[in-house]
């Protein structure tokens, strides 16, 4: 495997597709950072050369990825939460921000089911 800042990438996969493994790159800023560097995106990872591989590291240092990314997603957060926005207290309370209805779905967002009992009718 191919080990580009800090992430193992697959050797039997093309290169446009190996990128997308790093955090914060897609098959956009893949392509980007291959042509870039002047390697196909039809060659496997197992085919680039020394110097293929570290021109590609030093087209991605151009740009914010893996933990310098997830920090500033964290802090981003961090910061709506702070200033006590609506999307701020939707990620508190663990709920979809985005507008999506809560009555059936957002199981993702909201976990596994709290079954709640029903309330025992008063005899005559």
């Amino acid at each position: 495997m191919a080990r580009i800042s800090g992430v193992d990438i697959p050797k039997q996969k093309r290169g446009v597709i190996a990128l997308t493994y790093i955090f914060g790159v897609g098959r956009s800023r893949a392509e980007k950072i291959l042509a870039e560097a002047k390697v196909s995106e039809d060659t496997k990872v197992a085919d680039w050369t020394d110097e293929e591989t570290g021109a590609i590291r030093e087209a991605i240092g151009a740009f914010k990825i893996e933990g310098e990314l997830r920090s500033e997603v964290q802090l981003n957060i961090k910061r709506l939460m702070d200033i006590g926005c609506y999307r701020g207290i939707r990620h508190r309370a663990g709920l979809p921000l985005r507008g999506q209805r809560t009555k059936n779905n957002s199981r993702t967002r909201k976990g596994k089911r709290k079954t709640v009992a029903n309330k025992k009718k008063a005899t005559k």
